[in-house]
């Protein structure tokens, strides 16, 4: 019962934002537990790279470079993966952007770029794959959704990105609104909110990480290792029962209280 408890063989998962920073780490891990692995990205010398790098040691990692961040964009990206395979096991949403302006001079196109990025486009990619994603739930053995959110969804970040913490906030709302949907389906809906691992989207962890970790209860940031284990456990047998749900992963930030470290 246990010997393949957090296995993934033979799945086949879908990673947005999948060539660096929490993307690639969670592609690395489901690799290593057997997944079939495509990635997609905007930049596509960056993702075709990724791909081959993680596709070493006979491990199966595609790249689908591509913008979903406009509507064009998904549907280019689910066609691409329709057109691949005949079904799909795993999503993980993850690609995601980030604004930062005082409230004074906060623009309307970064609140629309974050907002479209983070929230609207992994809804309709859902709904674009949803056919895919039911083919890919077997008895026994559900498809998984799951979305990448983060702590500052959860509590307030002093930093001004005011557009990506209400975005962060919604995303998980609707998680669990899709969870509550796709359940019938055979389809579980999950998340992962994730305090500081270094990215480019969280360039303080990436060049600061000392500093960062100094304030975190369990002194020191998020690593590969933790963000892919947290990602395998939910992608896996043993996550099934985890719906509509966000893992917090932050070393005790959100548990202790900001500030109080």
């Amino acid at each position: 019962m246990f010997e393949k408890l957090f296995s993934l063989e033979g799945r086949v998962a879908l990673v947005t934002g999948g060539s660096k920073g929490i993307g690639r780490m969670i592609a690395e891990g489901f690799l290593a537990q057997g997944a079939k692995v495509y990635i997609t990205a905007r930049k596509a010398d960056q993702c075709i790279a990724a791909a081959e790098e993680m596709s070493k040691g006979g491990r199966s990692c595609t790249a689908i470079p591509g913008d979903i961040s406009t509507l064009e964009g998904v549907k280019a990206l689910a066609d691409t993966i329709m057109q691949m395979e005949d079904h799909l096991d795993i999503l993980v949403n993850n690609a995601g952007t980030i604004w930062m302006a005082p409230i004074e001079s906060y623009p309307e196109k970064g609140w629309d770029k974050v907002m479209d990025l983070n929230v609207k486009s992994p809804f309709f990619l859902v709904q674009a794959l949803l056919g895919h994603l039911k083919a890919g739930a077997k008895p026994g053995q559900p498809a998984k959704v799951i979305n990448i959110t983060s702590i500052d969804g959860i509590t307030v970040n002093s930093v001004d990105t005011f557009a990506y913490q209400a975005s962060k906030a919604a995303f998980a709302h609707l998680t669990k609104r899709l969870a509550a949907d796709l359940i019938k389906h055979n389809i579980v809906v999950s998340a992962l909110a994730p305090g500081a691992f270094a990215s480019d989207l969280n360039t303080i962890a990436r060049d600061h990480g000392d500093m960062v970790a100094a304030a975190i209860p369990a002194k020191r940031v998020g690593t590969t290792e933790d963000m892919a284990g947290t990602a395998i456990y939910l992608a896996s047998r043993a996550g099934d029962y985890i719906v509509g749900e966000a893992v917090i992963i932050d070393g005790g930030l959100t548990a202790i209280g900001r500030g109080q470290a």
